[in-house]
């Protein structure tokens, strides 16, 4: 039999996003993870360098998933979250991912400089959308990710709010708002385009996101 090295790579790859997202980086082992991948531990460490680039190689893949398939133009911004939301929902592994790398990373992350390119694609997206400047861009796209993420990091708290026995609905009722308040964010987006960056920043709610209550 001959050797498949990309096989063995990919196989290395899953089993790792599942012990990462079940134990995190501290509590993950390299020995599982071989096990569960049908290799050796050699391997793990010849395609990957260690358990720590190991772990900022699945998040940058899992990340660099959603900013490939994700446009926010906001025309189609409503359309794009509620696809957002869906991914979320179909590969919860990920937002375990970036919860145990913010209990444990601390302040610099594996293949940090790569994960701030695929951030600075979609806030050139922004700004050629008409967005006043960077920074505003950079708040949008913050803002955007968080109203789709915070749905599924926190599933205890969506339950003990909204009352919904069943996940099912819950999870749905929950994105026929988040799509409505993407509508919202895209007239704002509009608006900004038409405005100059301090009157849309002092009119348009708090840091120009939500409608004035």
């Amino acid at each position: 039999m001959t050797y498949d090295a990309e096989a063995t790579r990919q196989r290395i790859f899953q089993a790792a996003t599942a012990e990462f997202a079940e134990h995190g980086l501290a509590g993950a082992r390299i020995d599982r993870i071989a096990a569960a991948a049908r290799a050796n531990k050699q391997a793990i460490y010849l395609y990957f360098g260690g358990k720590e680039k190991l772990f900022g190689a699945v998040v940058r893949a899992k990340m660099d998933e959603i900013c490939h398939t994700l446009s926010l133009d906001p025309r189609t911004l409503p359309e794009a979250v509620g696809q957002l939301y869906d991914w979320y929902e179909e590969h919860p592994e990920l937002i375990r991912l970036l919860l145990w790398e913010a209990l444990e990373a601390g302040r610099q992350v594996e293949g940090e400089e790569e994960r701030r390119e695929s951030y600075r694609g979609h806030v050139d997206g922004l700004l050629a959308a008409g967005l006043p400047d960077r920074a505003r861009a950079q708040d949008w796209l913050f803002t955007i990710l968080g109203l789709v993420a915070w749905n599924f990091a926190v599933p205890q708290v969506r339950r003990l709010i909204l009352d919904e026995p069943d996940t099912e609905r819950a999870v749905a009722r929950r994105r026929e708002v988040v799509v409505e308040l993407a509508g919202v964010l895209a007239e704002r987006m509009t608006a900004a385009t038409s405005r100059g960056p301090e009157r849309f920043g002092t009119e348009s709610g708090v840091n120009g996101v939500l409608p004035g209550q």
